[in-house]
Parts: structure tokens; sequence; C-alpha cells
């Protein structure tokens, strides 16, 4: 049983013996917010209160804990662990070494060892007289068993709960409120808004608002008496500003109210892609739909949802492989690279780290990998060509190469590939380099400026310097189109067929593209492989499969 720092039977539960322990572990948990403390990749952590509760169905006693991923505004703020089928229980079970009971196993489960926490549906096992039942069902048979002895009852948490808008600081919009003795509290008049922010504030260590010191701003007039009144020193939560903040990108000049031009934001609204890192998104979200609504329901905007598709973007760890902490030393100040490898490397360096929805750690080695290739962008766009020797098919091979590019990396961009976009970048790099000697000048040059559109994203300082400077191309790359791809000119003369017996590799199969969809002809060609001949005696084919220019497979027995 693991109980948040914060639930009020800590103090009653806690032995004596575990007091000093709980009380540190209290201080150190109220350090954190409720983002860090409900961070999936953050390492476990609790302290054991020293005394057990008594599980209502079977009697067994059970240690109670308090941890700082129970929060105590969810739920009732006490969490029973079933290690075996919740990942964040089995991860704290494995750190402190308690008891890891399975309860639900996939079909055919033997008995052994759980190497990691089952969460899909299962059967239920150690459950008693619920051994064997599909767990749905018996989740189902459980809450009905427990509500007719009167030991529980099934309910709904919602994590929705009231919003403390008020903050103690200096940065955000302050709260139109005044305080005045005769008349209580009054709101700011409107032709008073907005209340601004005075640029002399005084910064002291001391905790509070730098506003609640500053006499010109906490002396106000009461609007209704006449008489003095102290003005609110409290500023709103920055979410208030940001859950509605892109209505206001649809027309930054606008000036009257709403604060955003209504037929503006009907053009421009909803946003089409939302990203962000998955714990802010999930509060940001919260509170733009919530905002959204609201705005709906008072007839100033048309939709109910802010943004039409989410992707939240992965976490950069530490050169350890771990989260960024100071503590743990493993910060890294992304300025120091910048300026000596340019903003650029680091940017492609991000990019190139692993798949964007997954993020990995920092390594400085790779870095230089992707600074070499920007050196060989600007290397191959500012060279002097070497002496030529033409060849009649190099300007084929050329623009072939360039227009599978264009159409693998326009799909890359599309769907947040951004690793295997710069991959295929330094592939057509790679490409350009050797047909240096045999292509005409058009046919690079062509190249040249394909390759520096694609990468204007990625690179945009080295791009712009090269498109504008060194090429002398019109200002600027990025207010150049993107470039478009020909489907012929892609196309392949040749392709490589993958040739598979029962799905086990037996040989290449290298056919004309203009056979790619003649399936007779290519299966009769498989059929007649040397390997895939000698592999088929005294075996019956039964069907074949074939997935056009890539792959047949030959089903026997």
């Amino acid at each position: 049983m693991v109980l948040a720092p914060e639930h009020p039977l800590v103090d009653t539960l806690t032995t004596p013996e575990q007091r000093d322990a709980v009380a540190a572990y209290r201080d150190q948990a109220r350090r954190l917010s409720e983002i860090e403390r409900l961070a999936t990749d953050k390492e476990k952590t609790g302290v054991p209160l020293g005394t057990y509760a008594i599980n209502p169905v079977n009697g067994a006693r059970v240690p109670i804990w308090i941890g700082d991923y129970v929060l105590g505004t969810y739920g009732t703020g006490a969490v029973m662990g079933v290690p075996a089928s919740d990942e964040r229980d089995f991860e704290f079970a494995q750190k402190f070494n308690l008891p890891i009971i399975p309860v639900v196993v996939p079909e055919g489960w033997n008995g052994e060892e759980l190497t990691e926490a089952y969460t899909a549906p299962g059967v239920m096992v150690n459950s008693g007289e619920f051994n064997g039942l599909p767990s749905l069902e018996g989740k189902v048979k459980v809450a009905e068993w427990m509500e007719e002895r009167g030991i529980g009852k099934r309910t709904v948490n919602y994590r929705l709960r009231d919003w403390l808008i008020s903050r103690q600081r200096y940065w955000g919009t302050p709260i139109p409120m005044l305080y005045c003795d005769k008349d209580g509290i009054v709101p700011v008049p409107y032709e008073d808004l907005p209340v601004l922010l005075p640029e002399d504030a005084e910064f002291r260590p001391t905790g509070e608002s730098p506003l609640a010191i500053h006499p010109s701003f906490v002396n106000a007039t009461c609007p209704k008496c006449g008489g003095p009144a102290r003005r609110e020193t409290d500023t709103m939560d920055t979410f208030m500003d940001s859950s509605w903040y892109f209505l206001r990108y649809t027309d930054p000049h606008y000036d009257a109210p709403p604060g955003f031009d209504q037929e503006k934001t009907h053009y421009w609204m909803p946003v089409d892609q939302y990203m962000g890192g998955v714990e802010h998104a999930v509060m940001h979200l919260l509170y733009s739909r919530f905002f959204m609504r609201v705005l709906r329901d008072l007839g100033l905007t048309e939709y109910s949802e802010p943004f039409t598709r989410l992707f939240n973007q992965g976490t950069i760890l530490g050169p350890d492989g771990s989260r960024m902490s100071k503590s743990k030393g493993n910060v890294v100040n992304p300025d120091d690279y910048v300026g000596n490898l340019g903003a650029d490397t680091i940017r492609c360096y991000l990019m190139f780290i692993g798949p964007w929805d997954q993020g990995g750690p920092w390594n400085t080695q790779s870095i230089s990998g992707v600074h070499k290739f920007l050196n060989r962008v600007w290397a191959l766009t500012t060279e002097n060509r070497p002496i030529k020797r033409i060849n009649a098919d190099a300007d084929t091979r050329l623009r072939r190469a360039v227009h599978q590019t264009i159409r693998d990396v326009t799909e890359d961009m599309e769907k947040f590939r951004f690793n295997t976009m710069l991959a295929k970048l330094m592939t057509l790099v790679n490409c350009l380099f050797d047909a240096r000697p045999f292509v005409s000048d058009e046919a690079r040059d062509e190249a040249i400026r394909a390759l520096l559109l694609m990468l204007a994203p990625s690179a945009p300082h080295l791009t712009e310097e090269l498109w504008s400077n060194v090429l002398g191309l019109p200002y600027s790359i990025h207010r150049q189109p993107w470039p478009a791809w020909d489907e012929q000119l892609a196309a392949e003369d040749e392709l490589k067929i993958a040739v598979t017996i029962n799905g086990k590799p037996r040989g290449e199969l290298v056919i004309s593209a203009d056979l790619r969809d003649d399936r007779p002809e290519v299966e009769r060609l498989a059929l007649d492989l040397p390997r895939v001949k000698s592999a088929l005696e005294g075996q019956s084919l039964k069907r074949v499969i074939y997935v056009p220019g890539k792959l047949v497979n030959l089903v026997v027995s």
C-alpha cells in the first residue's frame, strides 16, 4: 500500500523508528511539481512507514509506504500496489525487494517469474475462487463479491479538479482585483485594463512576490467609493495565457475584444499540428480544450477542439542515459556546443539522435558525424569542379537519386521521421560526390539546389548562406517552394526482389522494372533460380505470395 507523502494518515501511521526518514522524504517530495512526480522516466522512490494494513479479502499483512508517484489530489491519495500488473508498481517493488505476486497472466503461463509487469488482459491466478477466469470477466465478479460483503464499492475517479490560478510571482498576468475596507473586493474597471506590471520591481530572496513590496503598484483608489484600496499582488498561472495564445497568432495586431479576430480564426483554426513533450502536452491540452469549449459556448468560436493532431516529442537524456538533472551533474548546455559547432549542427544532431517521439541520450561523439556531413554539403557547393569525364548515364542516375530522395524525404518530413530524413540526405551527398566527375553542370546544379531546399528546415543558416551568397539565388531559401519529384525520373530500371521459401531467404531476383506487375513472369523467374530449384526438390508447392516489386514467398510442404 502506497500513500501520497501529503496524505493526512501519514503522521498517524508512521512508527517512531521511521519518523525521521519519513519527514526527510516528505520534505524532498514538497520540492517537486506534479509533472516531475508523474514523469514516466523518473526513478521511483519511497519510504516504509513501519506499519501494515490488513487485506480484508485474505487477512494478509500489507506493508504501508509513502511514494511521491502517488498524488494526494487524485482519488483517495492511497494506492494498493499490484506490481505484477502495473509498470510503476513493478519498478517500485523491484527496487525495494517487495513481493511480486502475479494475479493476471497470459494464456499458457507456466509459473515462471515475470521479468516485467503484465498489463494486458489474461487469466486470473493466485485469486482464490476466481482462478482461471478471464481477467475482464473476473474484475467484474471480484467487484461484485466485495460489494456483497461490504468491503468496498466501485467508483469512477476523475483527474479534473478545481484550478487554483493565483501565483506569488512577478511574471504573469496581474489579477485585476482591488481590496477596499469599505466595499470589499472590487474588480478593476474595464477602462483601466489591462493592469500592467511595473518595470522597476525589486526581486528579493524572500519567496514573496516583488509586486507585494512595490508601493505604487499596491496602493490604488477604489472605483466605487474613491477611498484608498490595495491592489491584488498575485498573478495568474501562465497557463491562463497559453491556453488560448494561438488565437492571437492569427492577428497579433488586433485591438478589439475578445482579443482575436473571429473571422481570421475561423479561417486558420483549429491548429493542424500540435507538438510538445508528453508531460507538458497533457496539461496544456487539458486547459486549451477547456478554454475552447468556453469560447464556443460564448459564441466566440465555432469549434470545440483547438488542435486536430498531436505528436509528442521524445526526451533528450543525459550522456549517462538518465534524465538530465543538476543533482546528477549530467546536464548538457547546448549553447556550449552552438558556440563551437554552430546552431545548425546541434539542430541536425537532435533530429538525427533517434526517432523524434523517442529521443535518446546525448552523445558528444555522434555530433562530430553530423558536423562532418554539414561540412561536406558546404564543400560540395563551394568547390571547384574536378576535370569532367562525362558519362552518358551519369545524369540519369543522379536525377533518379535526387527525385527518389525528394519523394522519400517529403514522406519522412510529413511523418516526423527526421532521423531517416537526414540519413537519406547524407546518402544523396555521397551520391553527388561520386557523380562529380561524370555529370553535366545542369544535372549537378539541379541536384545541389534540391539538396539545399530539402536541408533548409534542418540547417536554416548554412543553407541560406549557400543559397543566397554562394550560389547567388533569390533570397530567401525559406521562401522557395518545396521541390517536387517526378515518378518517372524516380523509377528504377531494375528491381531486386527477395525470394523466400516458407519465409527463409533462398535468393534474389533481379528483373526489369517493366515486369513489376507481371506476376506470372515474376513467379516463373523465381522458380527458375538454381537455389530455389534445389530447395524445392521433393517438396509440394502449395501457393505463391507475391508482394509487387519486393518479395516472392513460396509456401511448400
